[in-house]
């Protein structure tokens, strides 16, 4: 490949990110309260979200049904066309319809708008035109529009369809975020693959269970050498009930052995870290790891209810476990 031809190729890729990722941040900028109503609807639908479009917007359209159904939010694609010849017996009065459309003046769509508005059912467009007869129907009209398409005729949907996309997956989050749900959720709703296993997973899998080392607080450091080697750097400490009141890790030690020459010799109570992060056997190993990040640790403690040591869990094996 000569070097002219590979750089018109580079500046051609560059160009069209370029443009959409300007006209992603004109989306943002122009957001206003119509998304928050669009968020209101879709939270409030007692049915289902019917998601619909026509040519690019209507792969864009299963894109986003998609979306919606994986985090909780109950959707399906509705062919304008399909519907049209007997797909309408599944719209309910209490369903709510997003509908992309570049135009808004989508021949096709038409059809089905004149159905669902009759049905009582709302709609919800995602369009570059506001001022189009799908917006004039519309409950609530986001603005889609973009500056120009990266197509060099400025003909073929790019720069919009990533628009609208990027609509309705804001859409699907805010809504998420503002519904109760959790990783188990995601568990059952994501069975298959490596999302799937990454959810399933359990701190109780993995945790190390027979024979796990512990200190008491009044124990001495060199009591912890060979618990910290064994536990590859991380020991827990225990009060006469088994229940953990704190951890010492090899940094701990290594910092210990850089202040003070008779090391050994120092009690653990006055070395342990007093307020661990704690796991649970029940939890999902990818909110340990969770924990683990955030505050900079290679392993939690495993405890019950009343927070009686009943293992450790580290980094590696929820790694090797698939996890992450």
């Amino acid at each position: 490949m000569s070097r002219g031809l590979l750089e018109a190729r580079l500046a051609s890729g560059r160009r069209v990110l370029a443009l959409e990722a300007s006209a992603l941040a004109s989306l943002a900028e122009r957001l206003d309260e119509r998304f928050a109503e669009a968020v209101g609807l879709l939270l409030e639908s007692g049915g289902r979200v019917l998601v619909s479009g026509v040519g690019k917007s209507g792969i864009v359209a299963r894109k986003i049904a998609a979306t919606l159904t994986s985090t909780g939010t109950p959707a399906l694609f509705l062919h304008p066309v399909e519907a049209l010849h007997g797909d309408l017996g599944i719209v309910g009065p209490d369903d709510v319809a997003l509908l992309v459309s570049k135009s808004g003046d989508t021949a096709e769509l038409s059809g089905l708008v004149e159905h669902l508005v009759r049905a009582g059912v709302r709609l919800i467009a995602l369009t570059g035109r506001p001022d189009s007869a799908l917006a004039r129907d519309a409950q609530v009209v986001l603005d889609c529009a973009v500056a120009e398409e990266a197509c060099p005729m400025n003909l073929a949907p790019t720069t919009s369809t990533t628009a609208a996309l990027a609509m309705g997956d804001a859409l699907a989050v805010a809504v998420l975020e503002e519904r109760p749900i959790g990783p188990e959720d995601f568990a059952r709703w994501h069975p298959g693959g490596a999302l799937g296993r990454s959810l399933r997973v359990r701190v109780a899998d993995v945790m190390v269970r027979e024979d796990c080392p512990r200190v008491g607080a009044d124990a001495r450091m060199r009591d912890c050498i060979v618990p910290l080697a064994e536990q590859r750097g991380t020991v827990p400490v225990v009060d006469g009930n088994d229940c953990v009141v704190g951890v010492v890790t090899a940094g701990d030690l290594t910092r210990l052995m850089e202040r003070e020459e008779a090391f050994l010799d120092v009690p653990v109570r006055d070395v342990m870290t007093t307020d661990p992060k704690l796991a649970r056997p029940g939890e999902l190993g990818v909110a340990a790891v969770r924990r683990m990040e955030e505050h900079g640790v290679m392993a939690l403690p495993v405890v019950d209810e009343a927070g009686v040591l009943q293992g450790i869990v580290h980094l590696h094996d929820l790694m090797r476990s698939g996890v992450v």
